[in-house]
């Protein structure tokens, strides 16, 4: 249960602030997960959302990294709502399950193809050592170049905030599998 009143129609919001809920419901289909927090502040909501459209809908990364991305980074934080969402953003990505219950298993790198692994250590490192190591870094940065490097660190960091708001709040909307439960 939420740790504060979500706002679940644009009704909650003031009428000059109704345009945000109708914006973000017509960018994502529905208003749900952290926009039921986010909300309280229309303008943080609205800037997220520009940022989120970006990194899911326009980013030059292609969308079954960002995917692998979101789904290592909510399950290294341990987000609920997030890890719910992508492991079916993840299969329509192309992310296959044994791929996903790797990643919430959290196994070690070396259990990963070359790429996922990667990937798995350039998010776990940005999360939990709040840096990136010289390997990690350069392998990445191979794959990638300056800007998609820069788009994956965004994509992680637009996730990890995500998933602080959904935390913090308790908030969630969307149920995973049973065997796959956070």
């Amino acid at each position: 249960m939420a740790r504060i009143a979500t706002i679940d129609k644009k009704e909650d919001l003031k009428p000059d602030d109704q345009k945000v809920y109708d914006a973000i419901a017509q960018s994502r289909g529905a208003v749900g997960g952290p926009w039921r927090a986010l909300l309280h502040s229309p303008e943080m909501a609205q800037r997220t959302m520009h940022l989120g459209s970006y990194v899911r809908f326009e980013s030059g990364l292609d969308h079954k990294v960002i995917e692998f991305a979101a789904l290592v980074a909510a399950r290294e934080l341990d987000c609920k709502h997030e890890w719910a969402a992508h492991v079916g953003h993840g299969q329509k990505a192309g992310i296959s399950m044994d791929t996903i219950r790797a990643v919430y298993q959290k196994q070690g790198v070396e259990t990963f193809p070359t790429e996922d692994a990667q990937l798995v250590s350039f998010v776990r490192e940005m999360i939990h050592q709040h840096r990136v190591s010289e390997p990690t870094f350069q392998a990445i940065h191979a794959r990638f170049g300056d800007k998609g490097m820069v788009e994956l660190s965004a994509t992680v960091g637009y996730y990890a905030m995500l998933a602080c708001t959904l935390n913090t709040f308790d908030v969630y909307t969307v149920t995973p599998p049973d065997d796959l439960k956070i």
